[in-house]
């Protein structure tokens, strides 16, 4: 190993922007799950969101108080009627391949995800226009005054309205990008990464980070390393032994069972970087039988216990909580929904799964192994359907077959699915513009595409809404509309935790997502 990265340090990584001369100060990491798609808006899988925040640079980003914030924007201003946004880009903005970012970039990207992320598309819903001023500012021209502007493209998680060049965000948004270049603080180093071994970034040393002291994702992005190396171990176990040997630095999420083992090393640091929590979801698909019916939906619901699937994944109850709240516990929107979801009733749930129709087809669960805050739920969620009577078809995959397969339409005998299960950041959840899986716009819906007209009025209302207490009213009804429909169901809320070598590591920034600038290593 020693010789591999003095070998390493001593020759040229060839990137998709050029040759980077590779530095000394390297950084080893294990994330959540396999990295193999590289688009951040053709997927909301976190590994890849993770991959946009090395590359990509955001018009705005949301600091430690959930405060939106200019980042590569210098200032923007909003005419008198709320209708005209003009934002300036900040000077020395480069894209990897040494061309300056212009306006026409940043229209295209916002368009591109504008197309795909459920916040992006009621955004665009209320745009008339762009227009290009000069090759640094630019407009966003609404129809009627939209309160969100700015919360939109700061969103903080999936999708996240990263900029890419034009030539670049023109590419179809229903198809993946065939290019890396962005504008961020890590250059991606193609001739060295392999997808299911390793991802390898290089110091951007030509990027020119905010004045500000760093905070969340907004602030100056400093890098302090000059290497990033992502690794793909998929065992638990081996991550963390590799992390207790030093052979990595950082390790995303360990797994709770081997806290134990973490904590006895005094080398090594437990850090809740997600402190706000994440959110555990069981995803239907609305298309096919059975849960294009509302009553199989239904049912479904009425079989579930969120402390098993807790206590599979989680382990730890002073890391989890029970919470049924579509738009979390914790948050301003948190509401209550009695035994839903807490204590089972079984007996209602088999008598909505007989008025269903159900015909005893077996459901396709799809099981994702290798990802580390999910891969225990499948089980106890197979264990549940079946005690009413569905019969359930788990088929165990990697995570990027699952973030492929999701995507797909057709029906489950034909290579499509019934349900999976994922998790999500709950900054940003809590809002029904920016929460995806509230969303009922059908074709344009997150994956499982619901159909549900009464829904997009309502997130509709709450975008336009600017008295807080009318907006809370609104909220409320959305979170009502998600249990009565039965759009998809929560399983609980846990705290993130990350593991890393505190003797040579520091500098790891609170927040939902794991970033690598500010982080030194000595």
């Amino acid at each position: 190993m020693k010789r591999t990265l003095a070998a390493m340090v001593a020759g040229a990584i060839l990137s998709s922007a050029g040759p980077v001369l590779a530095q000394g100060k390297v950084v080893k990491f294990v994330q959540n799950g396999n990295l193999t798609i590289l688009d951040p808006i053709w997927t909301t899988a976190y590994v890849t969101r993770n991959h946009g925040y090395f590359v990509y640079d955001t018009l705005f980003a949301s600091d430690e108080n959930n405060v939106v914030k200019p980042q590569m924007v210098d200032k923007y201003e909003v005419s008198a009627d709320k209708t005209v946004w003009t934002f300036t880009l900040r000077d020395g903005l480069e894209w990897h391949d040494g061309k300056p970012v212009t306006s026409e970039d940043c229209i295209a990207s916002i368009k591109r995800w504008g197309a795909r992320d459920s916040m992006g598309q009621k955004l665009m819903d209320f745009v008339k226009e762009f227009k290009e001023v000069n090759p640094k500012t630019f407009q966003m021209v609404l129809k009627e005054p939209y309160g969100l502007v700015l919360d939109s493209l700061g969103k903080p998680s999936s999708q996240v309205p990263f900029m890419m060049p034009k030539r670049v965000a023109d590419t179809d948004p229903f198809k993946q990008i065939d290019s890396q270049i962005g504008s961020g603080p890590f250059i991606y180093v193609n001739a060295e990464s392999k997808p299911g071994e390793k991802h390898v970034y290089a110091k951007n040393t030509k990027y020119k980070p905010r004045p500000e002291p760093p905070s969340m994702l907004a602030g100056g992005k400093v890098v302090k390393i000059d290497r990033l190396e992502w690794l793909a171990i998929s065992d638990p176990s081996t991550a963390v032994n590799a992390l207790i040997q030093g052979e990595i630095d950082l390790i995303e999420i360990p797994v709770p069972d081997l806290f134990p083992l973490l904590k006895a090393d005094k080398n090594v640091e437990l850090y809740g970087w997600n402190a706000q929590g994440s959110q555990i979801i069981m995803r239907f698909n609305h298309l096919h039988p059975p849960f294009n019916n509302l009553k199989a939906r239904q049912a479904a619901m009425y079989a579930i216990a969120q402390e098993d699937f807790l206590r599979a994944q989680v382990g730890d109850p002073e890391i989890y909580r029970v919470c049924n709240a579509p738009l979390v516990c914790g948050s301003p929107y948190e509401k209550s929904y009695g035994n839903l979801l807490v204590k089972p009733d079984l007996e209602k749930a088999r008598q909505l799964l007989k008025e269903s129709g159900y015909d005893g087809t077996p459901i396709v669960m799809m099981h994702a192994t290798d990802l580390l805050s999910s891969n225990q739920l499948p089980p106890v969620g197979k264990q549940a359907l079946e005690k009413i009577g569905f019969k359930v078809d788990l088929q165990s995959m990697d995570w990027q077959t699952v973030v492929t397969r999701r995507a797909k339409k057709d029906p489950p005998a034909q290579g499509g699915w019934n349900i999976f299960y994922t998790t999500t950041v709950t900054v940003g959840t809590e809002s029904p513009a920016g929460n995806s899986f509230t969303s009922g716009g059908c074709e344009k819906a997150w994956f499982g595409w619901p159909c549900d007209a009464e829904m997009e009025k309502l997130r509709a209302s709450y975008a336009r809404e600017v008295d807080p207490a009318k907006r809370k009213e609104i909220a409320m009804a959305v979170s009502d509309r998600v249990m009565d429909q039965a759009t998809y169901i929560v399983l609980g809320q846990y705290k993130a935790f990350g593991a890393y070598r505190k003797d040579r590591i520091s500098g790891w920034l609170p927040g939902p997502v794991p970033v690598m600038w500010n982080i030194t290593k000595k």
